[in-house]
């Protein structure tokens, strides 16, 4: 038997819960893993409000995609793989099927990837998500010299976005709210910081790249404001949208922009961990990154497991600067 999180319907974090369920023997191509800690994201938080890109199938749900721990066991046809083995798990399938927020889990062996043994598993839990979705978002866009401007910039793909950015020898612009994590962001990489509750986000990039504009924008907000990032977007440049936490329509920007040279497009970490030669361009990418030092697992805050409404709690709050992790106690 695993504790396991349910909902049995849309809410906000007190419709979760906490049940035994038997996990199973794990199938072809799955694995059982003894799950130590998961890392909290946004999309876990839209999955439970019924605000997702994906539906809910049925109820009682699971939800989680992200995780570390150690194999329990290996099913028919997996490789690489043996009990006791620290690993990971990234976000690659649907939370219909599988999800990691339990004690003990079955997972695809295809959303696992090994854990060096120097990372524990708070760090093994916080660290790839936000990794894989800056570098399939930016790899092939980003060239040495541009600019890049990276809203909701202390999330943990924010954060994990400024670095990348510096990796790839492009210079990044971070957005946030308040003048409070100015000092956080500039340690992690941002050239300069726009505070939107006293700037305005547009002419501030514009003034920031005398009058040309950001060659590309990372954006997980969305909504009206898609606008005016493209407006302070350079001619051929581009707004690559990964999330919607403003919650409000997004509309196309180029018609009331008068049709300009503008890429808009939208991005989720699925396109990589869901392609087997672009996961280990992008494993082989992060890995080195980690290994120079460039790259780490920022934590804001742990929970244990058994306190996951509280967790979504502060989730929700955006007052955290990197990955809530929720840690298992066996």
């Amino acid at each position: 038997m695993a504790t396991t999180v349910l909902f049995h319907q849309h809410g906000g974090p007190d419709v979760l819960t906490l049940a035994d369920l038997p996990v199973g023997t794990p199938g072809p191509g799955e694995l059982r893993l003894r799950i130590d800690a998961i890392g909290l994201n946004r999309a876990e938080v839209l999955w439970r409000d019924g605000n997702y890109i994906e539906t809910v199938a049925r109820f009682p749900a699971r939800l989680g995609t992200e995780a570390a721990g150690t194999v329990d066991a290996v099913g028919d046809g997996v490789t690489g793989f043996a009990p006791g083995q620290a690993v990971s798990v990234i976000p690659a399938f649907s939370q219909n099927d599988y999800a990691v927020y339990a004690d003990h889990a079955l997972v695809p062996a295809s959303a696992v990837i090994p854990r060096p043994d120097t990372v524990g598993a708070v760090d093994g839990a916080a660290v790839w998500m936000p990794y894989l979705t800056a570098y399939g978002a930016l790899a092939g866009t980003l060239a040495p010299g541009d600019t890049l401007v990276v809203t909701a910039a202390s999330s943990s793909v924010g954060l994990a976005a400024l670095r990348v950015a510096r990796r790839l020898g492009a210079t990044p612009i971070a957005v946030t709210r308040t003048d409070a994590k100015k000092a956080t962001l500039l340690a992690h990489g941002a050239a300069h910081v726009i505070t939107t509750d006293t700037q305005d986000v547009a002419a501030a990039i514009l003034d920031l790249t005398h009058g040309r504009g950001t060659d590309h924008t990372f954006d997980a907000v969305a909504g009206p404001g898609v606008t005016d990032l493209a407006r302070a977007t350079a001619p051929g440049g581009s707004v690559i949208v990964y999330g919607a936490l403003s919650g409000r329509p997004t509309p196309f920007p180029g018609i009331d922009l008068g049709l300009p040279a503008l890429t808009l497009r939208t991005f989720t970490v699925h396109e990589i961990t869901r392609d087997p030669e672009l996961l280990r361009r992008a494993h082989a990418f992060v890995t080195e990154g980690l290994r120079a030092g460039d790259f780490q697992a920022v934590v804001d805050r742990t929970f244990p497991l058994t306190a996951i409404a509280d967790a979504h709690r502060h989730l929700e709050s955006g007052t955290q600067i990197g990955k809530i992790v929720a840690t298992v106690d066996h």
